[in-house]
């Protein structure tokens, strides 16, 4: 653990952009994404979850919703890859979850708007139901009780 926490210092730096900057240059970053290979996204993804706990929750909250709101904005099928693609990292590797601020992560999924909220949990619920049970199982062990109510899952 020696080596540099990149990742956390581009999303810290992006964080700290002002909202007008910093949604453009996510929303770039996101439809990079997909055109991305399988195993260059599951780096990706795995690179987010590592950084993610490092960072001060409030720069990493501002990004979390600009995320959140650019993500209620794409397409259904976008939306799948991305969801699908950390859903299917927590579910075998569920300790990457554990040391993230699922609270206050909740409470920035709050902080959207009804339809936005609508979007996205329409799209999580959709990928959790068709897990097969054991991954389902691990998955909803590391969700507390009131996301899990809140998406109603």
């Amino acid at each position: 653990m020696s080596e540099p926490n990149y990742a956390g210092n581009i999303i810290v730096s992006l964080a700290s952009l002002p909202e007008f900057l910093r949604k453009p240059i996510l929303k770039k970053r996101l439809m990079e994404f997909f055109s991305m290979s399988p195993s260059d996204k599951i780096e990706i993804i795995n690179n987010a979850l590592q950084a993610g706990s490092t960072i001060p929750f409030d720069k990493f909250s501002k990004l979390f919703k600009t995320w959140l709101e650019i993500l209620s904005t794409l397409s259904e099928d976008q939306r799948t890859i991305m969801f699908t693609t950390y859903i299917a990292e927590i579910t075998e590797n569920p300790q990457k979850i554990i040391l993230f601020n699922l609270d206050g992560i909740l409470e920035v999924y709050l902080s959207l708007n009804q339809g936005e909220r609508d979007i996205i949990s329409k799209s999580v619920k959709k990928i959790i139901n068709s897990l097969d049970d054991n991954k389902k199982k691990r998955l909803l062990l590391v969700i507390p009780d009131r996301a899990r109510i809140e998406l109603g899952i």
